[in-house]
């Protein structure tokens, strides 16, 4: 096999590897971080490429397929969510389009339980009171957090990602487990999460709601000040799924104003959010830099499925993650 494959940035060795193993020659962006629209539309054009191995950071449209010519055949997306990638252009290209499911599910699972025990419990905020000094003696009243034990949790988006945050969660003792989602699955069962079919329904109920689902047309904004407002005042949100699941204005207004009692997020609207925005200031929200699928081995997986995918697709195979 004789192929070019374009990677937007430096990976993990296990995808690069196998592509290079196949007789694929790669050209890379030399850095760890995004390549800007420019230079990725340049080097593009630089040379004829049949594949491309890109990030969720890259946005892949119409001016950069066109660039990259029509002898690409595969856009491979080392990520689960794939909104970066325009389906309708590629479909016109016949371009195949994959992306790496699986891979990270139980990394962003722990990462989602973490963060709601981290924001729970108010750690960011002890661990600032250590390092400023204020920690001069212990008090009974000082920095109390809430318990998941006898608590009602709810999950918006019960696929694999909130199967896992439920199943780790289940040894905690909760008083009973919710989902809401487009369609009731069979396997909330094994969790004994109930299905509310109205998400404001659920939202009155929990004391914690963890966002798991994708960003689409439908959820897109969907907490918001309406359903905020219809929440217990000492409820907390974790959002490990995508940022603009919230709307991070009537967000920060729910916090400030004590609608809810706080919130932790792993993913925000816009990604980075800016240090200046409102959020990132208050106690009660902890802001993390999208660290669900941050461990070793998920990232070698997700490298290596990415690269496979790519093979699979010159190979005339069936790739293990086709979007379309």
């Amino acid at each position: 096999m004789s192929h070019k494959v374009y990677v937007t940035r430096i990976i993990q060795k296990p995808g690069p590897a196998a592509l290079e193993a196949a007789g694929c020659t790669l050209t890379y962006w030399e850095s760890a971080d995004a390549i800007p629209r420019e230079e990725l539309i340049k080097n593009l054009k630089a040379d004829t490429y049949d594949g491309l191995l890109c990030m969720l950071t890259d946005k892949i449209d119409g001016e950069v397929l066109d660039a990259a010519g029509p002898q690409l055949k595969v856009v491979s997306t080392m990520s689960v969510g794939y909104e970066h990638i325009d389906l309708e252009e590629c479909k016109k290209r016949k371009i195949t389009v994959t992306n790496t499911p699986n891979v990270s599910t139980d990394s962003v699972a722990e990462l989602t339980v973490s963060l709601l025990l981290m924001t729970a419990r108010r750690l960011k905020e002890g661990v600032r009171a250590v390092k400023a000094g204020k920690f001069t003696e212990w008090k009974p009243t000082w920095l109390c957090g809430a318990e998941i034990t006898n608590r009602v949790v709810g999950i918006f988006g019960l696929g694999r990602i909130g199967y896992g945050v439920a199943r780790r969660i289940l040894p905690f003792g909760p008083k009973k487990m919710l989902y809401h989602d487009v369609v009731q699955v069979s396997f909330a069962a094994d969790v004994g999460a109930e299905y509310r079919e109205n998400l404001e329904d659920m939202l009155r109920e929990v004391d914690f709601l963890c966002i798991c689902c994708n960003l689409t047309p439908q959820t897109r904004h969907r907490i918001n000040k309406n359903t905020l407002a219809k929440m217990k005042k000492t409820a907390i949100i974790v959002n490990s799924g995508r940022g603009g699941v919230i709307e991070h204005n009537d967000l920060c207004d729910a916090l400030q104003n004590g609608v809810i009692a706080a919130a932790g997020l792993d993913v925000t609207e816009p990604e980075p959010l800016p240090k200046e925005h409102p959020l990132v200031a208050l106690d009660n929200c902890v802001i993390l830099p999208h660290m669900g699928s941050n461990t070793c081995d998920s990232r070698d997986n997700m490298s290596l499925t990415a690269g496979n995918n790519i093979l699979n697709v010159l190979q005339s195979k069936k790739p293990m993650g086709l979007v379309a």
